[in-house]
């Protein structure tokens, strides 16, 4: 980026677009509803993120410090907190920075109006062991020194926005604890288009379960992959994770096209899943074409699923808990009811609820950031 921060209109920050994930989803349908036109971040990769930011001025922001890291961001972790922190201060009407962690410590110039909106706070400051699952001692160990510094540029960061949202109750909450903010919750849209093209998967037949979930240890698919073993007349579909040893009824596909994507959702019989999300928007995405969801009582679920009506509940993270709701799942659901529960979390609800935010900016901007810091100092 150059030294030139002065941008017409609204701009939206995102940590890194480099994967298919529901936070970049999310980043991108804040930029399309806010009438965007350019998205500010740490590192770009189009070929590994989603096609539609191929119609934002994505921009990466100056950092020596992050050239070594550009094939996978996660690694620079310990020097994102000073890239970020260092951009000079952007000038824009407002500025939206959709975080996890780092965009939200992107300076603002005085009189821009800084909102975040929060996928989570940290999870490698603050669910850690959440985080590390699978991870080497040396990781853990790095991480674990690394903590006290970065929870203190952390909470400077939060404190500087004018305005912060969270995606679910259960951030909130955690938004509540951690920076002892009053988070609104502005749940995340579903984005993805249910009547756009399919293409079918070869070698798969209606009515399997399907879970949708980068391969990280909190995703919780193992559990899934030993509960599926226990029940080889039911079939798991994996998409995240490639093929490897496991049972035959469990097909891993790793990354999968769009078209594929709809048609997964579109033919399974259930989107499972046993994460412990923030919010969970790939149950509202398969609702979104009439599918049901069998997740975890928990986390963000709790604000995506409408019990008996969009999909029902796993009791625990657990085998035993998984083959149990599988067994009880019910054969059949209103499709249309199903769908009408994903209607709820539109694009453009979402994108109302967001200007209704930017539009208070009149009555709390300026202010804000320092009734805060004078509360925790």
């Amino acid at each position: 980026m150059s030294a030139h921060t002065a941008f017409d209109g609204i701009v939206v920050a995102h940590d890194y677009l480099t994967q298919h994930g529901g936070a970049e989803r999310v980043a991108l349908q804040l930029a399309g509803q806010l009438d965007a036109t350019t998205i500010l971040t740490s590192v770009f990769r189009p070929d590994q993120t989603f096609t539609q930011a191929a119609d934002f001025d994505v921009r990466e922001i100056e950092s020596a410090l992050l050239r070594p890291f550009a094939s996978d961001p996660r690694k620079a972790l310990p020097f994102l907190a000073h890239a970020w922190s260092h951009v000079p201060p952007v000038e824009a009407d407002a500025v939206v920075c959709s975080s996890s962690g780092w965009a939200h410590g992107l300076p603002v110039a005085e009189g821009t109006f800084k909102v975040v909106y929060c996928h989570n706070p940290a999870r490698w400051l603050y669910q850690r062991e959440d985080y590390t699952r699978g991870a080497s001692l040396a990781v853990r160990t790095a991480l674990a020194a690394l903590s006290p510094s970065l929870r203190r540029w952390d909470a400077t960061a939060a404190l500087s926005a004018d305005a912060y949202l969270a995606n679910s109750s259960v951030v909130a909450d955690r938004i509540r604890r951690v920076y002892g903010i009053e988070a609104q919750v502005v749940h995340p849209p579903v984005s993805i288009d249910a009547d756009g093209p399919q293409e079918a998967v070869d070698g798969l037949d209606d009515g399997f379960f399907l879970t949708v979930a980068r391969p990280r240890g909190y995703k919780g698919t193992e559990v899934l992959r030993e509960a599926f073993r226990r029940m080889p007349d039911e079939q798991l579909v994996v998409v995240g994770a490639a093929d490897r040893d496991g049972p035959p009824n469990v097909r891993g596909l790793g990354e999968v096209s769009e078209s594929q994507l709809r048609w997964l959702y579109a033919h399974a019989r259930a989107l499972t899943s046993v994460s412990h999300e923030d919010f969970g928007l790939t149950p509202l995405e398969a609702n979104a074409f009439g599918t049901p969801s069998l997740v975890l009582r928990a986390g963000g679920f709790l604000d995506s699923t409408d019990e008996g009506v969009s999909g029902s509940f796993i009791a625990a993270d657990t085998v035993t808990a998984v083959v149990d709701a599988v067994r009880a799942f019910p054969v059949s659901w209103n499709r249309d009811t199903v769908k009408r529960h994903a209607g709820r979390f539109s694009a453009d609800a979402f994108g109302r609820r967001m200007r209704e935010v930017i539009d208070r900016r009149g009555r709390v901007a300026g202010g804000t950031r320092a009734l805060r810091r004078r509360a925790v100092a």
